[in-house]
């Protein structure tokens, strides 16, 4: 993706910021907690905060937590939503805090838009020496071989996260990342069948290069770094995935697809064809014909510490 398109499709969810509220999944707790857990302090940015599905975690989980976020429209339902939290305008390519200010950054469905080559020095530059990055990504489970089988993620709790904890691979061969459990120990919540059919029906715009655990494996080994060769600002990278669902039923689920950059920027005859397209597939299959359902999937971290 270029420039130019990157800044389309990242400009887009403004004209759906309510129905981005009301759909889009939260985060994963053990996957938070395992992104915050090297921070020498409570003081989190959360950068691109969107409408505010990361913060209300972070604010669950006690964090001293300051929100930003670019599009005005996005802005406006993050406050709504949690008027007690300090959020202002600004990008993570002009960050609105001082120098040293936070202990973590954190970016939820975020750090692939940010222009590294500027935010790299700018995140580095309000975090404290030593400081946390991570990015958080809510991945689609299509993958049917881990523990827990083909039936999905069982035992949500009230927060809509898999009880237990998310999967170690040991040492990632592709870009050098480390690869961590949850506090469940080794192994990965299983996906289900009917997950990657969304690919096939829908397209890319649907079901993109980070939508399932194996593209994000290979799309975000180096999401921290600046694509034009500059100086490192973070180091190493470990990344880890932890059991997340969402409670959907047919509707819902198109809704919430209907969310994503790719569908927003589509022209509308194909949008509604390639809807009308996920609504006959997702009636076609048992598992998600009738009533509520489980979206199995991960939250996926990278984690980087600032040099």
């Amino acid at each position: 993706m270029d420039q130019d398109e990157r800044l389309l499709h990242s400009s887009s969810f403004g004209a759906a910021a309510v129905a981005y509220a009301e759909h889009r999944p939260d985060y994963a707790r053990a996957a938070v907690r395992w992104a915050l857990a090297p921070a020498a302090g409570p003081r989190v940015l959360d950068l691109g905060a969107g409408t505010g599905k990361l913060t209300a975690t972070l604010l669950a989980l006690g964090a001293d937590t300051v929100a930003v976020e670019p599009d005005p429209a996005m802005l406006s339902e993050l406050r709504r939503s949690l008027p007690e939290v300090r959020a202002l305008p600004g990008s993570a390519e002009a960050i609105p805090l001082p120098d040293g200010s936070v202990d973590a950054v954190l970016a939820g469905n975020a750090l692939h838009w940010f222009d590294m080559a500027v935010a790299g020095p700018e995140i580095a530059r309000v975090l404290v020496p030593g400081g946390i990055l991570a990015g958080l990504w809510n991945v689609m489970n299509d993958e049917v071989d881990g523990p827990g089988g083909a039936g999905g993620v069982d035992g949500l709790d009230g927060a809509g996260e898999a009880n237990g904890a998310g999967g170690s691979r040991g040492p990632d061969g592709a870009g050098g990342a480390e690869w961590a459990g949850g506090a469940g120990g080794p192994g990965r919540a299983g996906g289900a069948e009917w997950v990657s059919g969304l690919a096939r029906v829908g397209g890319s715009a649907v079901v993109g290069p980070r939508d399932t655990p194996a593209g994000w494996r290979a799309e975000t080994a180096d999401a921290h770094l600046a694509e034009t060769g500059a100086a490192a600002c973070f180091g190493s990278p470990e990344r880890a995935e932890f059991p997340h669902g969402q409670r959907r039923t047919a509707d819902s689920l198109v809704a919430a697809l209907a969310t994503r950059a790719g569908m927003l920027v589509m022209p509308e005859p194909e949008r509604r064809a390639t809807l009308d397209r996920i609504r006959s597939y997702l009636a076609s299959r048992p598992e998600t014909a009738r009533g509520e359902f489980t979206l199995p999937m991960l939250t996926a971290v990278l984690r980087v510490r600032r040099l």
